[in-house]
């Protein structure tokens, strides 16, 4: 590689792919629950699009270990959006761990990446049909 390649994908569009076990299952679960409906579809695959970005579930024989979070979406009121998805029946994380604990669902977390301009984050989590997890987040200005 040479010095002309290192920012080879600086402008790529960057796109998440999740595993879905039953797409079906998951169809239902974004729509019903999450109110979104695919943009696009394929044998084995559906397209979202989301604040100009987009994301795809994938027909999978695998699945998410539900471990970490996968995708997360930057609202601007995350209570509305919590009590929302909770009236739609998402249920929410609760989290206990030292440095980290949810409220009513809702984390408050330290610190932001400087160039967001935020002096922290406010975060909650859940998991799809299928075991992904899944967050939403809101700077703290």
């Amino acid at each position: 590689m040479n010095a002309d390649d290192k920012g080879i994908l600086n402008n790529a569009r960057v796109a998440t792919r999740l595993p879905a076990q039953d797409l079906d299952r998951a169809r239902r679960f974004y729509s019903e629950q999450l109110g979104l409906e695919p943009v696009d579809e394929r044998p084995g695959g559906l397209l979202y699009r989301c604040g100009g970005a987009h994301f795809a579930l994938f027909q999978s024989a695998g699945e998410s270990p539900g471990t970490f979070t996968q995708m997360g979406w930057e609202v601007d009121d995350i209570e509305a959006v919590v009590s929302e998805l909770e009236r739609r029946g998402v249920v929410f994380e609760e989290v206990d761990l030292p440095g980290l604990r949810t409220r009513d669902g809702i984390a408050e977390i330290d610190g932001n990446y400087p160039s967001k301009g935020a002096r922290g984050e406010r975060g909650a989590w859940f998991r799809d049909s299928e075991g992904n997890m899944l967050g939403v987040g809101q700077p703290v200005v």
